[in-house]
């Protein structure tokens, strides 16, 4: 790698900057960029009823401003945009926006295309950086603002022709941070003197981080510094554009915004030229989980992606910030310990609060379920172990079982080199806590302690399958657990009770069950067993012969 080829690029600070002591409180104007600046970044361009599928989504989701299409450019685009007038797909609340470059029979086009529209926003570019200027139009600073300022008038007098569509007007000095800032103002303000915008009718100034080349400081010094020396700034809107080529869009977008900018120009999930746009998706959810509504809704997210992908043919990454389908999962045995406690914190607390570790954003308001939200492999601890077997069978283990079982599952887990299922996990907890053999309970009855004529039964019989013989056993004691204890001890002359004990319900009206937990003492080592069954006596007992069965 040959490093002297390379430079930092000179570094524009603005000592009068303001944005780093102000901070975010309303969502700026979106508008996506997915059929125009999106489409042409892909593989294989949207025809029509992928362009529509995507304006559709769009629409839904709230964006009142769309790029769709540079129609001059491409007799799609143009077909695209006469269709949606044709399905009678526009109304009052979208401003279409369309691209076009500085040449009258392109401006002549483009107006073709935005007949019968309510309200349009004609796009006009042209580049203004050094390079651009001298290496690939041969022109000096004076012609390319003649450039920028004659196709100002193409455009202004195109849309005083147009008497049934209301024309905002937009400007674009293309590479403007590549730009020198004393240019990029004067041939903005050269475009102004011509567009003559009013408070009522604003013209959209956009600034481009074309290719991004310095960090997202740097980039929010120049709009700050832009947003105080140009005129008219109540009269027009200042945009924003970013690109990701060194992966500090959003950080460059949210600035922007911070120095004075009032409009981002993006696409879902940050499609786009390299290494994409600002992604729209990212912005506005940010702006979400920190209580501010971005005016967009993504309360479907699994659709939005499916459409997305299936639209641009182009996977969402797996850990793409809110949409991908790993962001909201924890295999970390600390992250599922903490996720797990804090939900159920959060649930007796009965506060709408969401402060949950490791989730900036509660999964459910994106229509995500928790299902996803822990998965286990051999990196896993008890917290995600436990998280499963709750939130798809619901066990609510006690902690000792939760650590004997979170052994039992990393053993597996390590040997497989292999992520476990919740449905994998319930087969080693019946494995391990719910053995059926060779001890089986059959049936039982209480029966009254020998020699006691009163009412109280404190004594029980049980028939149990013993390797496959029946055999009857008796106990007394002082409850049905006692007793039946006393029953197995005396059948195998062993030394066994009951270190600790815990049961809940399963369930909901007709089909609740109960399910036990029994930590057993046998002859001075602890077992674990688990019994499940309709009548809470029962599941118990069954508990008390599952842990046997694991001594044996």
């Amino acid at each position: 790698m040959d490093i002297t080829q390379y430079r930092r690029p000179e570094l524009f600070r603005y000592p009068n900057r303001a944005w780093p002591e102000r901070e975010i409180t309303h969502a700026p104007i979106w508008c996506s960029v997915d059929l125009r600046d999106g489409n042409q970044a892909l593989i294989e361009p949207m025809g029509e009823a992928r362009k529509l599928k995507m304006y559709q989504l769009l629409r839904k989701i709230g964006f009142q401003q769309i790029e769709i299409g540079f129609p001059s450019a491409s007799q799609t685009d143009f077909d695209f945009a006469r269709l949606l007038v044709e399905k009678n797909l526009i109304d009052e609340n979208l401003e279409a926006q369309v691209l076009t470059q500085a040449r009258p029979e392109l401006i002549s086009q483009t107006f073709a295309a935005l007949e019968g529209y309510p309200r349009a926003i004609v796009h006009l570019y042209n580049s203004t950086s050094p390079r651009q200027r001298e290496w690939v139009f041969g022109k000096d600073r004076k012609e390319i603002k003649q450039l920028a300022v004659d196709g100002a008038k193409m455009i202004r007098d195109g849309a005083e022709k147009f008497n049934d569509t209301s024309v905002r007007f937009q400007y674009s000095p293309e590479s403007f941070t590549q730009t020198e800032m004393d240019y990029a103002l004067e041939v903005c303000e050269a475009v102004l003197d011509i567009l003559e915008p009013t408070p009522e009718r604003k013209t959209i100034i956009n600034l481009p981080a074309t290719v991004e080349v310095t960090s997202a400081n740097v980039y929010a010094d120049q709009i700050n510094w832009f947003c105080d020396h140009i005129s008219r700034r109540d009269s027009i809107e200042i945009s924003v554009h970013t690109h990701n080529d060194r992966g500090q869009g959003v950080a460059a977008s949210e600035m922007a915004v911070m120095a004075g900018a009032d409009r981002i120009e993006g696409t879902l999930f940050g499609n786009g030229e390299r290494t994409g746009n600002v992604d729209l998706v990212t912005l506005a959810l940010n702006l979400y989980t920190h209580g501010i509504d971005s005016g967009l809704d993504f309360s479907n997210m699994p659709e939005i992606v499916k459409t997305v992908e299936f639209c641009n043919r182009l996977p969402i990454h797996e850990r793409h910030p809110y949409g991908g389908k790993l962001v909201f999962t924890a295999f970390s045995g600390s992250h599922q310990d903490a996720i797990k406690k804090s939900l159920e914190q959060r649930r007796a607390s009965n506060k709408n609060l969401w402060d949950i570790p490791y989730l900036p954003i509660n999964p459910e308001d994106l229509n995500r379920s928790y299902e996803t939200v822990i998965r286990v492999n051999s990196q896993s601890g008890k917290g995600g172990v436990s998280f499963l077997l709750e939130s798809d069978y619901g066990y609510r283990l006690p902690r000792t079982f939760q650590q004997s079982l979170s052994r039992s599952v990393q053993k597996i887990t390590d040997q497989s080199e292999a992520e476990i299922s919740a449905a994998g996990i319930l087969e080693v907890f019946e494995d391990h806590f719910m053995p059926e053999e060779p001890v089986r309970l059959i049936l039982h009855q209480a029966v009254p302690k020998e020699g006691d004529n009163t009412e109280a039964k404190r004594g029980i019989e049980a028939e149990l399958m013993i390797n496959g013989q029946a055999t009857t056993i008796r106990g007394e004691g002082s409850g049905p657990l006692d007793a039946f204890v006393n029953a197995l001890q005396n059948h195998w002359h062993r030394s066994i009770s009951i270190n600790d004990y815990s049961e809940h319900a399963i369930g909901a009206g007709s089909d609740v069950e109960a399910i036990s937990y029994i930590e057993l003492d046998v002859d001075g080592k602890i077992f674990f067993g688990a019994g499940r069954d309709s009548d809470s006596t029962v599941a118990s007992l069954k508990a008390i012969i599952a842990g046997l069965n694991v001594s044996l």
